[in-house]
């Protein structure tokens, strides 16, 4: 299939792109299991309480079993004394599984959502930064230009080096590469914004 591309100076042209990813079929089942592992593994647990084996102290039982009248116990670190382990607390990070997100569901995932991007007409497709944009006032007024104020960038490395400085402290933009976004970055951000080669080096990663 064949998408415009502009230049910045709003000329209109075409690109070819691979119906594989930018006419894909929508998959919303799989794009919300993306998101729902991609979300839980950003999750950070700390929280972690001592247990029974890992509190500080003597081990020896506290009085003898029987004669004594009293309950039967074993050591001072038992869950059920002041200053002993935790019974069933929060074990940290390490006791979390991590949930395991295939090549083949991300690549399906992120043809998906561009696809529908491309369908409601919130993927732009800009020609290659050859000049570099120092001033962030420029970039702002590119970006009003072609309504990209809240946009997911993603750039070849060339283009990125030409534009990072101007952009990076524009609010609501995201500004990255082919190897460094996700389906959630995606959902995140109301346009996706692509250059001519970030799109080849798209295809060449996700075909």
């Amino acid at each position: 299939m064949k998408l415009d591309k502009l230049n910045l100076d709003g000329k209109k042209s075409s690109i070819e792109v691979l119906d594989k990813i930018f006419s894909a079929k929508i998959n919303h089942k799989l794009v919300s299991s993306v998101l729902y592992k991609t979300n839980a593994n950003y999750k950070g647990r700390h929280a972690k309480t001592k247990q029974q084996n890992e509190v500080s102290g003597p081990t020896s039982k506290i009085y003898a079993q029987k004669g004594t009248g009293n309950a039967r116990h074993a050591s001072r670190k038992a869950p059920i004394f002041v200053g002993g382990g935790i019974a069933h607390g929060p074990k940290g990070q390490s006791s979390y599984k991590i949930r395991k997100l295939n090549k083949s569901e991300k690549k399906q995932s992120i043809a998906s959502l561009i696809t529908e991007k491309t369908q409601n007409k919130k993927l732009l497709v800009l020609s290659d930064f050859n000049n570099e944009i120092k001033k962030t006032k420029e970039m702002s007024s590119i970006l009003k230009k072609f309504e990209i104020l809240n946009s997911l960038i993603i750039l070849d490395k060339i283009s990125k080096n030409k534009i990072e400085k101007s952009i990076r402290n524009i609010p609501n933009i995201k500004v990255t590469d082919i190897n460094h976004f996700s389906a959630f970055d995606i959902i995140k951000f109301n346009k996706i914004v692509f250059t001519e080669t970030s799109v080849k080096e798209l295809e060449k990663r996700y075909a």
